[in-house]
């Protein structure tokens, strides 16, 4: 199933041996990759070549299509594999008829040629693949096709009309801001001492507010 409904010259329908990335990861990591994942399959490449669009700071984006054993969040995975290739990477998770988005903006490790560092991961929720309502936007040049599906996959269209980096620093922030106020649930449900407790719901609402006052603007 061509999920994207891509053009057929950017197909590539390889399946990438799980093993290919036993260099990347430890004894856990590598139990992780196969109790979770059934198969990894490079399904297309969204290239200069493939797509006849221009390239500025993007030259590929690779799209992988990931089939999981059960249904599970496997954003430790995703990262393996984003951290060992260097290209833009675009996962589809699916289980049965189930699926969820990932992908990451990331650049060049300073001292590791074969290596990526990620600056944040736009991930969808679980959805029905029939109800699938993402889609690739092959307008302008590759870099402005990346960012218009990471805006998708924020929920927040309006961000499209910012720049790449104010995206990303919304996002970091949200993200932020979200273990912020993790951490301070987790730390008044252990908390005993009822001025400790009230400082700390203070806190709690103060962040809450600035969150929603990021995800609002």
């Amino acid at each position: 199933m061509d999920f994207f409904n891509l053009p057929a010259r950017t197909k590539v329908g390889r399946v990438v041996p799980k093993n290919t990335f036993d260099e990347y990861t430890n004894t856990k990591q590598k139990k992780l990759f196969t109790d979770c994942i059934q198969r990894i399959t490079w399904t297309h490449k969204l290239s200069a070549d493939t797509t006849n669009l221009d390239t500025k700071d993007i030259n590929e984006i690779q799209v992988f299509k990931v089939e999981l054993k059960q249904r599970t969040d496997i954003p430790k995975i995703l990262e393996i594999i984003n951290k060992a290739i260097p290209y833009h990477l675009v996962f589809w998770v699916e289980h049965h008829q189930e699926a969820y988005i990932s992908t990451a903006s990331k650049h060049p490790h300073p001292t590791y040629d074969d290596a990526a560092v990620i600056d944040w991961t736009f991930t969808s929720d679980w959805f029905n693949i029939a109800d699938n309502r993402y889609k690739f936007n092959l307008k302008g040049n590759l870099d402005a096709v990346f960012k218009d599906l990471c805006v998708q996959l924020t929920g927040k269209p309006e961000l499209g009309k910012v720049s790449f980096d104010s995206i990303l620093k919304n996002q970091q922030e949200v993200g932020r801001l979200k273990k912020e106020i993790s951490k301070l649930k987790s730390a008044i449900s252990k908390s005993k001492q009822f001025n400790e407790k009230v400082d700390l719901n203070l806190k709690l609402q103060r962040i809450q507010r600035e969150l929603k006052a990021i995800q609002e603007s």
